[in-house]
């Protein structure tokens, strides 16, 4: 039986941890803000996926200190923000045998925790899906449920195997991936345009985005640059991914980004790790962004008008 500790167990560490316990795994968390909730009584997710479910973790902790026995697994799900020090909040709870997974959002993010455990295995892994908290301890999973993941810096290993077994046996389509660093900056075509988009333009939603010819061609211009400077740094894209990528958003319903509703509930905003980190790369590589920088300058605007409030 895996033991998997899962750090910063919001919407996305509630429900992918939900579908490795069904698989047998002994699947504890971390939560501050939802911890009297869910040591009580769980979680209640809500999915066309997985089916409505509770889900009771093996031990709710408010502290990652309060592991005593190092996991298998640390599924580390928190926000990549300015200040936190990522390294410092999950060292209490790594052990020699200790797999770091990170499941998180942005482009470079790995190596400060690279950096910090050089003796232990990092996976990286890239959340497909849909999903927030409506309330503590109540997930709402809207739509996707997919799992990109690999080894890091490349690769894959018999620990990234067993983990996306249990991910796949259990629901959550995992795809192991020899280049996840490659599928992080594909991941950011969308990420860094639709999320800062949406928090730009005041809350706009996936079918405002693309709901015009004009709002279409500015979304694929922002993706194209985005496109350019993954080719500059070693990660060319496909030609047809931002057409596939456009396509796939109109299928869908509409729905807010995961920046949007952080925009809209005054929480912390994922601006560096998804678009501050594209434009600096821009910039390392002699790369013109103009769209990405004025979306970059805007967004910190806005931030700083909410950290005033």
């Amino acid at each position: 039986m895996a033991s998997i500790l899962i750090v910063g167990a919001g919407a996305v560490g509630a429900l992918f941890g939900s579908a490795l316990a069904r698989q047998g795994a002994q699947v504890s968390v971390v939560c501050r803000s939802d911890y009297d909730v869910v040591s009580r009584e769980g979680y209640d997710i809500i999915s066309p996926l997985l089916g409505n479910h509770r889900f009771y973790p093996h031990e709710v902790f408010r502290e990652v200190a309060e592991c005593r026995t190092p996991p298998d697994f640390l599924l580390l799900t928190v926000k990549v923000l300015q200040g936190v020090d990522r390294a410092a909040l999950i060292r209490p709870a790594i052990g020699p045998r200790t797999v770091i997974v990170l499941i998180q959002n942005g482009v470079d993010i790995e190596a400060e925790i690279a950096a910090a455990f050089p003796d232990n295995e990092i996976l990286s892994g890239l959340a497909l899906v849909g999903v927030g908290r409506s309330a503590p301890g109540m997930v709402n999973h809207q739509t996707m449920g997919q799992l990109h993941l690999g080894r890091y810096p490349e690769g894959h290993s018999e620990a990234s195997e067993r983990l996306a077994a249990m991910f796949n046996a259990g629901g959550i389509g995992c795809k192991l991936t020899d280049n996840v660093v490659t599928a992080r900056w594909q991941k950011a075509v969308w990420n860094a345009t639709f999320n800062t988009v949406s928090v730009t333009g005041g809350m706009l939603d996936t079918a405002v985005m693309l709901g015009t010819p004009e709002s279409t061609a500015f979304i694929q211009q922002a993706m194209e640059e985005v496109c350019a400077v993954a080719a500059a740094a070693g990660h060319p894209m496909h030609p047809k991914l931002i057409g596939q990528l456009i396509g796939t958003t109109k299928s869908m319903p509409p729905y807010h980004t995961s920046m949007a509703l952080d925009y809209k509930y005054g929480r912390p905003m994922e601006i560096e790790a998804i678009l501050g980190n594209t434009v600096r790369a821009a910039r390392k590589h002699g790369v013109s962004t103009p769209i990405l920088d004025t979306l970059y300058a805007l967004t910190k605007m806005i931030e700083q008008r909410i950290a005033a409030t």
